[in-house]
């Protein structure tokens, strides 16, 4: 099966045999590049991390502007109207990453999806409409996408168990923290609320900082141990 996010991602290697697997999913008008750095910093040697880059799409909130897009942005306020056909083809395009993976021999629990921003948005919404169960989702300054459609969408899932890290900064002027703490409050009434972590960072911006990052790799670390 051909994936065509696959084969163009940055793709870390681990340094001994690999038991598992990390998807990074960038932000609007970003590529798989500058997280592959971060994720650089943080790397654990049986695992792989995978770093896609999102399709060139115009994007409604950038004046119809082309750059890099998980799928259009019409705007950030939760009333906003959204891309609900876009949101879906890119959901099956990491659950296709995911599928790729399980079949080259890395059961899905032994796999975390995350992401930052539209990044961080795709992997909560994948994750919650997604069968196969993961070792976890990591969420950074980030959104429910179709949140209305939720709990019902994720009857069929299979993380209702699997831990949520979601981290958000503070002084976020484009998704504010509120928003942060709104989507932490609905992930509780869709998976075990016990399950779901909200970190804030005092100062931060629509950004990541070293704090956050040793954040990621604490909770990589627990739900993804050497095996």
């Amino acid at each position: 099966m051909s994936v065509p996010l696959l084969s163009e991602a940055v793709t870390l290697p681990g340094t001994e045999k690999e038991t598992a697997v990390v998807i990074f999913l960038h932000g609007l008008g970003d590529s798989g590049h500058g997280w592959a750095d971060a994720m650089t910093g943080i790397r654990l040697p049986y695992i792989k991390y995978i770093c896609p880059h999102a399709p060139r799409i115009p994007v409604t909130l950038n004046m119809k502007m082309t750059m890099p897009s998980w799928f259009d942005l019409i705007g950030l306020s939760p009333e906003s109207p959204e891309d609900e056909a876009g949101i879906k083809r890119a959901t099956e395009n990491i659950k296709a990453i995911i599928d790729h993976e399980v079949k080259n021999g890395i059961p899905s629990n032994r796999i975390i999806l995350g992401g930052f921003s539209q990044g961080g948005a795709l992997s909560l919404y994948t994750a919650l409409t997604s069968q196969q169960q993961l070792a976890g989702v990591v969420g950074l300054s980030c959104w429910l996408p179709l949140h209305k459609s939720f709990p019902q969408a994720a009857s069929g899932s299979g993380n209702k168990d699997t831990p949520i890290l979601q981290c958000h900064g503070e002084m976020d002027p484009m998704i504010p923290v509120q928003y942060g703490a709104m989507t932490a409050e609905k992930l509780k009434t869709i998976v075990s609320p016990q399950n779901v972590t909200f970190r804030t960072y005092p100062g931060l911006m629509h950004s990541s900082c070293p704090q956050e990052m040793s954040a990621v790799k604490e909770f990589i670390e627990k739900q993804l141990p050497r095996v």
